[in-house]
């Protein structure tokens, strides 16, 4: 968990007399018209977080690109994760899943239902979509897929297995539930709408029913990162301001040099995974009765910012550059900063989570962090190491953890996830 990250402001609420999707996109499911009233008819379709700026509310977040959108893009307000298990020992019904999965995603994140729509198909027949989405916007949906290390055990993969998809090692307070942890494979949805979200992960699974199984899932609201500068910094659920110095966007440079795979990064076995990035999910419980009732002061010094503002110790604003040493040694902002790490820097798309109570009384909730990087070995193993005396922990644990290889984008029509790994010539099931 840091605290270095900016944000971009929530999405305006949508008119109540707004037409439907259906209504826009015609049953021929022909181009995107969100955002065409303000428009004058024009397709409304943001890139993926290219120019760093979010699109209007509703709008869509072209699928196709160099790199995954859900990484770099501007970060919408809910989450859907999920972590897969294979069932399915067979090669090529695990390729034609991948295929099929990302045809529904180019749907989905178009706005459009999958394959034939949730109804008007033959009675005797499942649809092809589960249909709670119907009449609601893309809501700037996207899918982001990983591949985890256990993967690599099946389908004749090991020798693709890139260095950089290590296993986490166990951590100082680590208090992992092996059910909410590792995966063969994930999805991470990102939307406005929580619903569409969950439309889209309900989809995929059923989807792969007999080819993969959820292993875990975790849900997510109000964004605890941004990759869009210059905006109001979302707050986490201990109320201090939560990503200040995340890398947006529009950082061409930041992001070339700390989160995409680059050519040097790899070999001939796992060039696949050029213009890809390096994924660490973890569950972050929070001891939120303890900490409210953890005099304000306190709370601060464990930060190293004021509650308020969000400036760090001795300075006025949020976005002042921090003076470390006038910190106290263990404060989260001091052990967490880029200059206590040899410069490491990971881009973060957090999320809160609310899961019920624990049975004592207590809420299950907390912090579901999402980082990004080029290489886990010098990204959030030894950010995470350099954590252990943290003032922080005494409130917080890590209950769940996962690593996945993000491949690169799907290019065009004809691309589909994992095809440079699977398509490579000496990959056999």
């Amino acid at each position: 968990m840091t605290t270095e990250e900016p944000s971009e402001p929530r999405p305006a609420s949508e008119s109540p007399g707004a037409p439907s999707r259906r209504a826009l996109i015609g049953w021929g499911g022909a181009g995107l018209a969100l955002g065409a009233a303000a428009a004058g008819g024009a397709v409304a379709v943001a890139r993926p977080g290219e120019d760093g700026a979010a699109p209007a509310a509703g709008a869509a977040v072209a699928f196709h690109g160099a790199h995954q959108a859900g990484i770099a893009t501007p970060v919408q307000d809910r989450l859907h994760f999920a972590a897969f298990d294979v069932e399915t020992d067979a090669r090529d019904a695990f390729v034609a899943m991948l295929k099929d999965w990302t045809a529904a995603a180019r749907r989905m994140t178009a706005g459009k239902a999958v394959g034939d729509g949730a109804y008007g198909g033959l009675a005797e027949a499942p649809p092809d979509d589960t249909g709670e989405a119907l009449g609601l916007r893309p809501s700037r949906l996207t899918l982001t897929v990983g591949f985890g290390p256990s993967l690599f055990d099946r389908f004749g993969l090991a020798g693709r297995r890139p260095e950089a998809l290590v296993d986490l090692p166990q951590f100082a307070g680590d208090n992992l539930d092996r059910a909410r942890s590792g995966g063969d494979l994930c999805v991470q949805a990102c939307a406005d709408d929580p619903q569409v979200a969950v439309h889209a992960i309900r989809n995929l699974a059923r989807i792969g029913f007999g080819k993969v199984s959820v292993r875990w899932s975790q849900l997510g609201f109000g964004k605890t990162s941004s990759t869009t500068p210059e905006a109001q910094t979302p707050r986490n659920l201990m109320g201090f301001k939560d990503g200040t110095r995340n890398i947006a966007g529009t950082e061409t440079d930041r992001l070339k040099k700390f989160v995409w795979v680059g050519e040097k990064d790899v070999d001939a076995d796992s060039a696949w995974m050029k213009g890809g990035s390096y994924l660490v999910a973890r569950r972050i419980r929070m001891h939120i009765e303890t900490w409210d009732r953890t005099p304000l002061q306190e709370q601060e010094d464990i930060f190293g910012r004021d509650k308020g503002e969000g400036a760090p110790v001795g300075k006025a604003k949020e976005r002042d550059e921090p003076f470390l040493k006038a910190m106290l040694p263990d404060a989260h902002v001091r052990l967490a900063h880029p200059d206590s790490n040899h410069g490491v820097t990971l881009l973060r798309r957090g999320y809160s989570f609310t899961d019920g109570t624990d049975g004592l009384g207590r809420l299950d909730a907390g912090l579901f962090f999402l980082a990004y990087q080029r290489d886990v070995r010098e990204g959030f193993i030894p950010v995470q190491r350099n954590l252990a005396t943290d003032a922080l922990n005494e409130y917080i644990q890590h209950v769940g953890s996962a690593i996945f290889a993000v491949p690169p984008g799907v290019r065009d029509a004809d691309d589909w996830w994992g095809r440079a790994l699977f398509s490579s010539p000496d990959t056999k099931g």
